[in-house]
């Protein structure tokens, strides 16, 4: 019987988000896999995968942070704001002129914080159903509607000036749902040069670092976090009774303990160390939001 648990994985350049998914089923001889954010194929870096009972808890962790390690060329735009796109345009010797290290700075500053937001016509983002990049490759016009996010964090760590571009190494902590894509794209319009992605690497989700991940060769035979180490990482871990997770466990509230909650969520952990799931408050009680199988804590 395959074990529940949150695998970590380092996801190599070429490979979509679902052909790991693929590659962790065949490793771990089940079809129930999930992964808790898309990365893109030219992407590298952190996959958060779920497997077995352990899947229910992706809903937590999708929503989290994340840092991202990129690099933006200015100078050039793409049918796709990154490096497997056409290139469409590229700067004059006149547009470069107005382009110094302040402005650059300012159109940093300007993309810093809680900013709205377009996202890539070619991102997996679902238009009546279907992907936005599979209407696009299907020849169809997509925008999409602005969405508010927010950069915590966008420092150039490193610049490499080119033969009519310059190539910005940056490292973006951001909120679920931003697209280092359109900051390339959007800082290079800001700028009047242009710019898109060439490179990508997911460094961090939450509290999840790719660090502790392991690369597609070593899927065979890898350790996962259980349940209840994973969740403690993502909410507050809430230590219950064997009577109290008895009671989650079958659908009763626990009277009087809603203000044990730090935040609105928390794991509830037995006193085998099990994951009963997640508890909300209810008014002065507790609650279950979601139920770890019996099979998957």
């Amino acid at each position: 019987m395959v074990s529940p648990g949150i695998l970590l994985v380092d996801k190599p350049a070429g490979l979509t988000s679902h052909d790991v998914v693929a590659r962790t089923r065949r490793a771990f001889g089940t079809r129930k896999v999930g992964h808790a954010g898309t990365l893109d194929p030219m992407a590298t870096g952190l996959l958060v995968i779920g497997i077995e009972g352990a899947t229910r808890l992706l809903t937590y962790i999708v929503g989290a942070d994340k840092t991202y390690e990129a690099t933006i060329r200015l100078g050039q735009t793409t049918g796709t704001d990154d490096a497997d796109g056409e290139i469409l345009t590229r700067a004059s010797a006149d547009a470069w002129t107005a382009v110094t290290e302040e402005r650059i700075a300012d159109g940093i500053r300007a993309l810093t914080g809680t900013i709205s937001q377009v996202p890539s016509s070619v991102s997996a983002i679902k238009v009546d159903g279907r992907r936005a990049y599979d209407r696009v490759r299907a020849g169809e016009e997509v925008v999409l509607a602005a969405r508010s996010v927010t950069v915590s964090r966008f420092d150039v760590v490193a610049r490499r000036d080119g033969e009519g571009v310059v190539d910005l190494d940056v490292v973006v902590d951001c909120s679920s749902g931003t697209y280092i894509r359109s900051l390339a794209r959007d800082l290079g319009d800001d700028l009047g040069v242009g710019g898109h992605l060439t490179a990508l690497r997911r460094s961090r989700v939450g509290d999840f670092d790719v660090a502790d991940a392991v690369s597609i060769e070593d899927l065979e035979g890898a350790t996962t976090l259980t349940p209840a180490q994973a969740a403690a990482r993502v909410l507050q871990a809430l230590d219950v009774t064997a009577e109290d997770a008895r009671d989650l466990r079958h659908g009763k509230r626990l009277s009087g303990q809603a203000t044990r909650l730090d935040g609105a969520l928390a794991a509830a952990i037995d006193p085998d160390g099990l994951l009963v799931g997640v508890v909300e408050r209810r008014g002065p009680d507790l609650k279950s939001a979601m139920n770890m199988p019996e099979a998957a804590r």
